[in-house]
């Protein structure tokens, strides 16, 4: 095939993570504007997931149309989905919003459970024409499995499916393979090295900031870091037709705030107004503050507690208070309320614990070394761990007693825990991950509970009578 001088340079421009950071989406589209007008030959822009997530007014006011219109605005050539975008919205709400996608969403390993087919909305693989160029795509995210199954997907295992995919867009005859890659940094390497004919992967999930590209055998790795702090930028080329592209420039542009897209920043305003609107529903009616402390118990993490106890009917709960920004004020409790103060994509679970393991869980929960540590990731939205709140049991401990011998005894109905039996544990997804309290990882015969979020039990239980009295009740008697 003869092509022009045009065909002989393709600039790819991309992002990842941006987690919904619409104070800076504007931004990223003026440089994408700019960087269009300045690229010789053609230019493919793409997304590689987690640009939702719910922690953000205008995501969860829209149910992530904000977030397609901004894409759209933005002119993306193809996108995929991250874990945020596949595990913390339901699936006919994805269908929905993706309906008015201009451009693919590409991803090979996730399937519907009936059907062992992707979605309507998803592709495995496309090819996208450039002034004669036939660019491959196929992307891939985290095979949360057990999740994705509660939500009536199967997330295949993503290697042997992009390589699938790779070996169909090779018989395609395409002049570039690239793959969209929400796996993480680790598993990228991996595909670079194990499979043949990928010249291009641009990666995500692990926010790694690769400020030149890697090149592993063949294959340029990338990787532009999270909240939209960067725009990652390849120029690729080739002296003629019958050779290979190759990686003659790649770098991360800095985002300059101070630019603006006016179309994307007009849409972004109107949807945070009309997001802030639907927010205001009225979910219950309190007639007491409820406290919130990091460092020792506080009514409105007990809440928290019950509401998992109730939830999960399991015989015990440990949640972290520092999943709650602040205090739950009395009056008018509305949904906007509940999701800034709790606006974490948790979900409940419950777990099988040892009696010796929740005993170590809470007296690390009475050392400032865990109760005032910070975090991040794992759908963690909060700032620091925060002590853990209970239900369904009482812990009696010394405060100024030494370190891991601080509890004296835990009752559980009425009853001395044993530390030698097991326990049914309402707690939270975050803690199966070992993050935190990594104790509460050892539980067995996990059942994760989706897709309620932990500010959906709060306003179930501020509802239920009598819930408000429990949450002054000591669970810590010292």
């Amino acid at each position: 095939m003869q092509i022009n001088s045009s065909n002989k340079k393709l600039t790819i421009l991309y992002t990842n993570d941006i987690h919904s950071h619409f104070d800076r989406m504007s931004s990223v589209a003026a440089l994408i504007s700019r960087e269009k007008k300045a690229a010789e030959g053609e230019v493919l822009v793409l997304d590689i997931g987690d640009h939702m997530d719910r922690a953000a007014v205008a995501t969860e006011g829209s149910m992530g149309q904000a977030n397609v219109d901004v894409i759209n605005l933005t002119g993306y050539d193809a996108i995929t989905i991250g874990n945020n975008e596949g595990l913390t919205l339901p699936y006919d709400i994805l269908e929905t919003v993706y309906a008015g996608l201009q451009c693919p969403v590409v991803c090979c390993n996730i399937k519907e459970t009936e059907s062992a087919r992707p979605p309507s909305w998803m592709k495995e693989r496309v090819i996208l024409e450039k002034s004669g160029l036939r660019i491959g795509l196929t992307g891939a995210t985290a095979a949360f499995s057990g999740f994705y199954h509660l939500l009536g997907w199967e997330a295949e295992e993503p290697l042997s499916a992009i390589q699938e995919q790779v070996l169909s867009l090779q018989d395609s005859r395409c002049d570039l393979i690239i793959v969209l890659s929400h796996l993480g940094l680790k598993t990228d390497k991996l595909m670079a090295e194990q499979i043949n004919g990928i010249d291009i992967i641009l990666g995500g999930h692990t926010h790694h900031v690769l400020e030149q590209p890697l090149t592993i055998g063949d294959t340029t790795v990338c990787g532009a870091g999270k909240f939209g702090q960067y725009v990652g930028r390849l120029v690729m080329e080739r002296p003629d037709s019958e050779e290979p592209f190759t990686c003659i420039d790649g770098r991360l542009l800095a985002v300059d705030t101070s630019q603006m897209e006016p179309i994307v920043e007009q849409a972004i305003m109107k949807h945070h107004e009309l997001a802030t609107e639907r927010l205001t529903e009225a979910v219950a009616i309190i007639d007491r503050d409820l406290p919130i402390h990091y460092e020792q118990e506080s009514p409105f993490a007990n809440l928290l507690a019950q509401a998992v106890l109730h939830h999960t009917g399991a015989e015990l709960a440990i949640v972290n208070s520092g999943q709650l920004l602040g205090p739950l004020p009395a009056g008018e409790i509305s949904t906007g309320m509940l999701h800034a103060l709790c606006p974490s994509p948790i979900n409940p679970c419950h777990v099988r614990l040892s009696g010796e393991h929740i005993y170590h869980a809470l007296e690390e929960s009475l050392l400032q070394e865990f109760n005032n540590k910070k975090i991040l990731g794992f759908g963690f939205r909060g700032y620091i761990l925060g002590a853990l709140a209970v239900s369904g049991i009482h812990v009696h401990y010394n405060p100024e007693g030494t370190s891991y011998h601080k509890i004296s005894r835990i009752d559980i109905q009425g009853k001395p825990m044993d530390r030698q039996q097991e326990y049914v544990v309402g707690t939270l997804d975050m803690f199966t991950f070992k993050i935190g309290y990594e104790t509460l990882a050892q539980g067995k015969d996990t059942v994760y509970m989706l897709p309620d979020f932990i500010r959906d039990l709060l306003r179930n239980e501020l509802s239920r009578p009598g819930s408000l009295e429990e949450t002054m009740i000591p669970r810590w008697i010292s």
